[in-house]
C-alpha cells in the first residue's frame, strides 16, 4: 500500500536534518587516507575505497507475451554492471543491488536506502571512511515503466515514448497520469533523488527520466524511432535500393505491433484502407484511455523512424508496397494503416496473408505475391512472419539474394570451418520477362529462347528479407539459417564497461568530459534546459553474417544457442 503523502513528508523532513550534520562532519573526514613519510611530510594516498560504494535499482524482469526472452534483460544487464565496477576499483561489498516490479516498491527501496546510508555516513563520519561519504556514493536508478505487453517484445532497455509534444519528455515518467497511488510512487522517487544529490551524492538514470529531476548522467537506451530506423536502413542497405529503379521497384511491407485494448477490433489492424486507419488513429488519440495512448505511442514513433528512412525510396518509385497500404502520400499519422495487433500469433498471420494474397491454379501452379522485404519490427513478430511465409509456400532465405552465399558457407563461417566470400550479384535496372532476360534487352535471339509461363512465380514466391529486434535466444537459429535476416539489440557489453567507468569518476571527483562515449544533451524529465552527460552506444544489428564476432564471440550467446 502506498505511503501518504503527510508519511513522505516527515521522512524527508528527517532526510534534510541529516544533510547538514553531514555537511558539519564533511570538515573532519577526508575521501583519502594520509600518511607520513620518512621526512615528516604528509602525502595523500589513493586507495581503492575511493571508488565509493554504489546501489543499484532495476525494475523485475518483465514476461512478454510469448515468454520468450530477449538478450536486452535487466537481469543480464545488472551483473556485468557489477562486475565492470569491480574491475574499476569498487568493493564487492559497496555494491548494492535492488530489483522491483512496481514503482511504488521502487520509490520506497530508493528512499528507504538513501536514509539507511546517511545515517550510516553519520555515525562513521569520524572514522575516515570515505566509502561512506555521500561524494563517493552513486545511485544508479532505472525507474519502473508501465510498459504494454508489446512494447516488452523490443526488450526491458527501450526508452519509452510519451505523448508530450516536447521531445525531451519523451521517456519521462508521466506525472500527470495515473491514480493516487501511482502519483505517490513518483512523488516519493523524485523527492528522494532530488535529496539525495543535495547530500552530494550522484545519481545516474537508466534508460527513462524522471520528471523534473536532473541526473549527473543519463544512458541513453533505443528508442522506438531507433528501432523502426534501424531496420529500414539495414533493409535498404541489403536490398540495395539506391540502385533500384522505377522499372524494378522492390516490394516492402512493414508490420507495426501495438496493443489492442478498449473496444478496438484487432482483425481490422492492418487490413483496412489508409482513411480508415487515419480516421481511427484520430478517434483513438481524442477519446483512447491512458494505456491506448501510451501504446500508440511507441507504435506511432517506431513506425515514423521507420519512414523517414524508408519515404524517399516510396517518392522515387524504387519502393513499393504490395498490399497498398503503403505509398508515397503516407505521412506519420498514417501508421495505424500498417499496424497489428501484437498479441495473437493469428491476428499477425491473418495481416500478413491478406497482404500477401495468393492464388492456386488448378493445372498452372500457385500464383504469389511478390515481396523482397518485411519489415517485423520485433522478434516475435518476425518469428510469425517466417512461420506464416513457409505456409504460405515461400522458398528460400534470404542468402538467397546474393546466390554466391550459401547457408552451408554462412554456418562454416560462424563454426570457423572457413571464411565467408561474398560475391556482389548485380541486380537488373529493369524486372525480367519470364524468359529471365530484363526488359529491352535485344540482343536474345528470341527464336531460341523458351518461354517459361512459370518463371515469375518462382521469382515472386523467393523468401523476403525479414527484420526483427531484440535478440530472442530461440530465434536466433532463425538468423543463422537466413529466414530472418537481421535482429538488433542494445550492446550490453559497452553500456556496462561506460556506465562503471562513469560511476567511478562520479565518486572519484573526476571530469567526465574526455569520455568519447559521453555527450551533453537534453534528456527526459530534466527540470531544466541543461545539458545532461549522456551515455550512448549504437545498438547491435545482427545477421549471419556477423552473428560470430557480435554475439558468440563476447559471450552474449553460445554456439549451442545458435543451434550450432
Amino acid at each position: 500500500m502506498a505511503t501518504s503523502r503527510s508519511h513522505i513528508a516527515v521522512r524527508l523532513i528527517a532526510m534534510a536534518a541529516g544533510i547538514s550534520l553531514l555537511f558539519a562532519s564533511g570538515a573532519c573526514s577526508t575521501g583519502s587516507e594520509n600518511d607520513v613519510n620518512a621526512n615528516g611530510a604528509t602525502t595523500v594516498t589513493t586507495s581503492k575505497t575511493t571508488a565509493g560504494t554504489v546501489a543499484i535499482f532495476t525494475p523485475s524482469d518483465g514476461i512478454t507475451i510469448s515468454q520468450r526472452t530477449p538478450l536486452n534483460k535487466w537481469a543480464k544487464l545488472t551483473p556485468q554492471i557489477t562486475e565492470e565496477l569491480i574491475g574499476q576499483g569498487v568493493r564487492k561489498d559497496a555494491i548494492e543491488k535492488t530489483t522491483s516490479d512496481s514503482l511504488d516498491q521502487q520509490s520506497h527501496d530508493v528512499q528507504d536506502w538513501i536514509v539507511d546510508h546517511m545515517t550510516a555516513s553519520q555515525d562513521s563520519s569520524d572514522g575516515g571512511n570515505d566509502s561512506s561519504d555521500p561524494s563517493h556514493t552513486t545511485i544508479i536508478v532505472a525507474p519502473v515503466v508501465d510498459a504494454d505487453p508489446s512494447t516488452r517484445q523490443y526488450g526491458d532497455y527501450v526508452t519509452q515514448p510519451t505523448d508530450s509534444s516536447d521531445s525531451t519528455d519523451a521517456g519521462s515518467f508521466d506525472s500527470s497520469a495515473g491514480d493516487t497511488d501511482e502519483q505517490d510512487a513518483y512523488d516519493r522517487l523524485d523527492a528522494a533523488l532530488k535529496l539525495a544529490k543535495d547530500a552530494g551524492m550522484h545519481v545516474v538514470l537508466l534508460s527513462n527520466g524522471v520528471d523534473g529531476f536532473s541526473p549527473d548522467a543519463f544512458v541513453r537506451f533505443s528508442t522506438a524511432e531507433q528501432i523502426g530506423a534501424l531496420q529500414a536502413t539495414k533493409l535498404i542497405a541489403k536490398l540495395d535500393l539506391d540502385k533500384a529503379s522505377k522499372d524494378n521497384p522492390k516490394a516492402i511491407e512493414v508490420l507495426i505491433p501495438y496493443s489492442a485494448s478498449g473496444d478496438e477490433q484487432a482483425n481490422e489492424a492492418g487490413s483496412g484502407s489508409k482513411s480508415d486507419a487515419a480516421s481511427e488513429t484520430k478517434s483513438d488519440e481524442t477519446d483512447g484511455d491512458e494505456t491506448t495512448q501510451f501504446d500508440d505511442a511507441f507504435a506511432r514513433a517506431a513506425f515514423a523512424g521507420m519512414w523517414r528512412i524508408l519515404k524517399p525510396y516510396f517518392n522515387q518509385g524504387k519502393a513499393y508496397s504490395p498490399s497498398g497500404l503503403l505509398d508515397k502520400n503516407t505521412k506519420d499519422s498514417d501508421w495505424r494503416a500498417v499496424a497489428v495487433p501484437a498479441d495473437d500469433e493469428k491476428h499477425i498471420a491473418a495481416a500478413l496473408d491478406e497482404r500477401l494474397p495468393i492464388e492456386k491454379k488448378n493445372d498452372a501452379g500457385t500464383t504469389y505475391t511478390k515481396v523482397d522485404g518485411i519489415i517485423a519490427m520485433n522478434d516475435y513478430v518476425a518469428s510469425v512472419v517466417t512461420d506464416e511465409l513457409a505456409s504460405l509456400g515461400y522458398t528460400g532465405s534470404a542468402a538467397d539474394i546474393n546466390p554466391s552465399i550459401t547457408i552451408s558457407g554462412i554456418v562454416g563461417n560462424i563454426t570457423g570451418k572457413k571464411d565467408l566470400q561474398r560475391g556482389k550479384v548485380p541486380d537488373p535496372a529493369k524486372a525480367p520477362d519470364a524468359d529471365g532476360e530484363s526488359a529491352g534487352n535485344d540482343d536474345t535471339d528470341s527464336s531460341d529462347s523458351t518461354q517459361d509461363p512459370n518463371a515469375d512465380d518462382e521469382s515472386d514466391s523467393r523468401w523476403p528479407i525479414v527484420t526483427g529486434f531484440g535478440g530472442y535466444v530461440d530465434t536466433i537459429p532463425q538468423v543463422v539459417n537466413g529466414k530472418q535476416w537481421m535482429t538488433g539489440l542494445e550492446n550490453r557489453n559497452a553500456l556496462a564497461a561506460d556506465i562503471a567507468e562513469t560511476t567511478v569518476r562520479l565518486n572519484r571527483g573526476e571530469s567526465l568530459a574526455d569520455l568519447k562515449y559521453i555527450t551533453k544533451e537534453l534528456v527526459p524529465g530534466s527540470s531544466s534546459k541543461t545539458k545532461v552527460n549522456t551515455i550512448r552506444e549504437d545498438a547491435l544489428s545482427v545477421s549471419a553474417y556477423n552473428l560470430k564476432t557480435v554475439l558468440i564471440d563476447p559471450g552474449y550467446i553460445t554456439m549451442a544457442d545458435a543451434g550450432l
